[in-house]
């Protein structure tokens, strides 16, 4: 070989090396987006490192950021999380359960973590020492997690509404089960593959194992077993009808469970399960509510119940559940028009000073909450201008709308705007990048379906009315939307499946990358609903009707979930009748409580509780607001608050929107001499509001 070829060899070799060395660098970084408009790039200086508590493979792709597990994979991922019925906590290699007790104050609702049992490897002292090891990810679904404790050979999998905990031991290896309690009693059937365990708490555990497996009560609190691998699970049985039911479907159990979105608002359930038998979940009232009753393949056990937060737990039988909600209207005006033709030259009136105070000048803040509830309000006025035929004033709305949002779209907005982070897989903020109580958390992926809910809320109506505006920005648009909307399970999206949305407790969670004692958590419901609402709208305003029903069932979902676990009613089995006797609507919901208070005003201000529940108001507001005697009760409960000195008229504007619903004469007059409005609310929006009530 001369000297020329073997200097082209040696240049071609490193070539290919460069080439081999690019690609394993793309098969072990995060997925770059690939496709349409992607917003700036960033590292994030205050979010968590995933990598300790994901598998290798999961890291590639983007990753939960609002998950029923998410207390499982922060700081040392021994948080607990509720997963209906029971509580488990990982700790030093080990899983503890709990069947919560349920205390209720007129202030709070809560569930008290109690370490009935806990499950691990037996090992000497010194031996947990060297092996202390924290649980890892391996796989999650929309409706389950599996998580493996590499160093005990344990693997469980924790599917919501399954009334057993499952867990394989993968090799031949010796369980410690042990519990805060006195075990009065340890029986166990001829074949030792059940065994019942008895408690001085006045608890009955039932362990089911897929072999033989001796167990010896070693102390008062503490069961060994000898040399086991397989399968065991692990129930309360709160009576003896209950132990026939358990024994019944003990041999068939869920490793993991997706939601499908069939049909226009339709949702699956399909569990992938292994055993033997047909499968028993636990649904909770929402899943009653609209669980397709003419499905043959489902039979509900209704004497089958545990207790839970959310009322009653109820045992169904079958692989699948199909659920159904009743269609709500998805629409640009008011659902019903304005009643009163007479009232328009008011609205109108109001409209031409709302447009001026709003347009004169540039929105004055930076903060993405607030920016997007300032260009939201400015385009209900462009609606409201195209329902009461004054079509004069849009072309004004819409320039000023084109000008607010477009910075934020091309990523050039001064002092803030829309990144991409890829450690965990979705959009930040500038100062969120850096701050992580900037924009009430906005980086640590808090409230994502509040902010860009509104903007996606004006960017479909500036996409509506004009439509070559719409084209050139939908790239931008729609990677809005798929931060908390994308419903693709595939790794190479560049975000996670539903941000926010519980498949399983049907309503979203707001509290991001924080580790609660408590599990997630939402306070404005009605924030949550707008976010759904605007998603579908923006499907309207493109044609893709797969938006629009994604966003309107997703919606329709959030509104069941408000009207059962954010209303209060007395003595529908949900509250307690002392927190429901104190309280008509609820301040914060956790996954493991709820409170009267706020995270900005204390539990005695009603009527900021009442207003972050029902802004922005839209016309999907009559629907989250339909039950007018509820409504009624909610305005004379709220009532004695605003004539507390100093209560803003911003608040008051809600509350009496809400009477307008069932006295409007008396709501307008009261509307009319309001002298201030909420930051995203308007004269011409309460107006109009009025006016097109029944």
């Amino acid at each position: 070989m001369s000297s020329s070829e073997m200097t082209l060899f040696i240049f071609i070799l490193a070539i290919c090396f460069s080439f081999l060395q690019t690609q394993a660098q793309v098969l072990v970084s995060k997925p770059a987006p690939s496709t349409g408009f992607v917003f700036p790039q960033v590292q994030s200086t205050v979010l968590p490192d995933p990598s300790p508590f994901f598998s290798s493979e999961l890291l590639r792709s983007p990753l939960p950021t609002n998950s029923f597990f998410q207390n499982f994979v922060l700081n040392n991922g021994d948080a607990p999380e509720y997963f209906h019925p029971y509580s488990f906590r990982f700790s030093n290699s080990s899983l503890t359960l709990s069947y919560p007790t349920l205390i209720a104050t007129s202030p709070s609702i809560l569930q008290n973590f109690t370490a009935n049992l806990t499950i691990s490897a037996a090992q000497t002292q010194q031996q947990q020492q060297q092996q202390k090891q924290h649980q890892v990810v391996s796989s999650y679904s929309d409706l389950g997690v599996t998580l493996d404790i590499l160093s005990s050979n344990l693997r469980f999998f924790l599917v919501k509404g399954s009334p057993y905990l499952t867990c394989n031991v993968s090799i031949p290896t010796a369980l410690s089960i042990s519990t805060t309690h006195d075990i009065t009693s340890l029986s166990s059937n001829k074949k030792q593959n059940k065994h019942t365990i008895n408690l001085n708490n006045n608890q009955t555990w039932l362990l089911y194992s897929s072999s033989k497996i001796g167990l010896t009560k070693t102390n008062p609190s503490l069961i060994t077993s000898d040399s086991f691998s397989g399968v065991i699970r692990v129930a309360l049985s709160p009576g003896s009808d209950f132990e026939k039911v358990l024994d019944q479907f003990s041999k068939s159990y869920p490793v993991s469970g997706e939601a499908l979105f069939t049909e226009a608002f339709g949702l699956e359930y399909k569990w992938k399960k292994e055993g033997n038998g047909e499968l028993l979940m636990l649904a909770h009232p929402l899943h009653l509510q609209i669980l397709s009753v003419n499905d043959r393949n489902v039979t509900v056990l209704d004497h089958f119940r545990y207790r839970s937060i959310d009322g009653d737990l109820v045992g169904v039988v079958g692989d699948s559940w199909v659920l159904k909600t009743q269609p709500i209207p998805v629409t640009w005006h008011s659902i019903s028009g304005i009643k009163e033709k007479a009232s328009i030259p008011d609205i109108i009136a109001a409209l031409k000073k709302d447009v001026q105070n709003i347009t004169s000048t540039s929105v004055s803040t930076t903060a993405s909450y607030f920016y997007g509830k300032t260009i939201a309000k400015a385009a209900r006025l462009a609606l409201i201008a195209e329902e009461v035929g004054s079509k004069n004033v849009i072309p004004t709305i819409t320039k000023f709308l084109k000008n607010a949002i477009e910075p934020w779209l091309r990523g050039t907005f001064e002092g803030n705007g829309f990144l991409y982070e890829a450690k965990w897989g979705g959009l930040v903020t500038k100062k969120g990048a850096v701050d992580k109580i900037a924009d009430f958390g906005f980086g640590i992926y808090n409230d994502h379906h509040y902010h860009i809910g509104y903007f996606l809320y004006a960017i479909s109506i500036v996409a509506k009315l004009d439509k070559a505006w719409g084209i050139k920005f939908k790239d931008q648009a729609y990677s809005l939307a798929e931060d908390f909307m994308n419903l693709n399970r595939q790794p190479d999206s560049i975000y996670p499946r539903l941000r926010n949305f519980d498949l399983y407790n049907l309503h979203s969670w707001a509290g991001g990358l924080t580790e609660f004692g408590d599990g997630r958590n939402q306070e404005s419901s009605s924030e949550a609903v707008n976010g759904y609402y605007s998603a579908a709208l923006m499907g309207l305003a493109y044609g893709d009707t797969s938006l629009t029903a994604t966003g309107s069932l997703l919606a329709a979902l959030e509104i069941l979930a408000a009207q059962k676990w954010w209303h209060v009613h007395q003595g529908d089995g949900i509250c307690e009748d002392i927190f429901s006797s104190q309280n008509k609507i609820t301040g914060i919901v956790w996954s493991n409580k709820r409170v009267n208070g706020l995270w900005f005003a204390p539990p005695n201000a009603s009527e900021i509780r009442l207003g972050i529940q029902v802004l922005p108001i839209s016309p999907i507001t009559e629907v989250l607001f339909s039950n007018v005697s509820y409504v009624k009760e909610l305005v004379e409960w709220t009532a004695p608050a605003l004539t507390k000195k100093g209560v803003a008229d911003g608040w008051k504007g809600f509350d009496y929107s809400l009477e307008g619903i069932y006295n409007k004469q008396d709501a307008l007059q009261k509307i009319e001499n309001l002298c201030g409005f909420d930051d995203g609310n308007s004269l011409t929006n309460l107006l109009w509001w009025i006016h097109s009530r029944g």
